[in-house]
């Protein structure tokens, strides 16, 4: 589902480089992936579950340090969240190498990561069976859409300036609520896209809301973003995540 769209916007992502702490640390794990084993960082809430879960998918950059520490930041809202790496332990300081990484994963394998960390999430005691979610960023924001397509049990679905699909086809595969928060002044995924995308879902009677910022270009929302950062939008879209989140996992 990558297209040209995608490839202008990761363009435009953030650097790898963040110096803020996290609240809740994570624990490296690991599980199957197919034939593969994959790894990746787990974050868990203080307190007793079972909790509500989510999949952390990364931008293009890999599982840098930024993702980690939304990974803790929703573990400290009450989720145990599981940051995904899709690059293999590999991790970009170029855009140059980060586009090259991001062109190097196989479709398939990545919907199939992403499938099996949803089924690690599942078989842990404790977390909610029903109450498994998805978020992430950039190229991770597509990824959150494609793990609502192949995952028919996904309880939540977050794409942050993401990827998207318009065919009712495929969208019919969709039975978690969606939100959507993009930029309006984002080249590669332009409102009218987000508009499309929005208008296809409410079509087929799916569950979403979307927060077009007007003034926001691509990656608006991570601080090391020094030229399109937006402080005040990013703060708002991360309280419509909670709201979101809170919503769907925590009822």
């Amino acid at each position: 589902m990558k297209s040209a769209a995608l490839m202008f916007t990761v363009f435009f992502c953030v650097s790898l480089f963040s110096t803020m702490g996290f609240a809740a640390d994570g624990k490296p794990v690991s599980y199957k992936s197919g034939d593969e084993t994959v790894s990746g960082l787990i974050y868990t809430p203080a307190g007793s579950g079972p909790f509500p879960a989510l999949i952390v998918i990364h931008e293009w950059w890999g599982l840098n340090a930024w993702v980690k520490e939304q990974a803790s930041k929703l573990a400290d809202q009450g989720y145990v969240a599981l940051a995904i790496d899709l690059y293999r332990g590999k991790v970009a300081d170029t855009p140059d190498l980060a586009h090259e990484l991001m062109r190097g994963v196989p479709e398939d394998r990545a919907v199939r990561d992403l499938k099996a960390a949803y089924s690690y999430l599942a078989s842990q005691p404790n977390v909610k069976k029903n109450r498994i979610g998805s978020i992430g960023w950039c190229m991770g924001g597509g990824y959150s859409l494609d793990t609502a397509l192949a995952e028919p049990d996904l309880a939540a679905a977050v794409i942050n300036y993401g990827h998207l699909a318009t065919e009712a086809d495929e969208l019919k595969k969709i039975h978690a609520p969606i939100l959507g928060l993009f930029g309006g002044q984002d080249r590669g995924i332009p409102p009218e896209d987000v508009k499309k995308f929005q208008a296809a879902m409410e079509k087929l009677g799916k569950k979403i809301e979307v927060k077009i910022y007007p003034d926001a270009g691509h990656a608006f929302e991570n601080p090391n973003n020094k030229q399109g950062y937006r402080a005040e939008d990013a703060a708002d879209a991360w309280q419509r995540t909670l709201a979101f989140l809170a919503g769907a996992l925590k009822k």
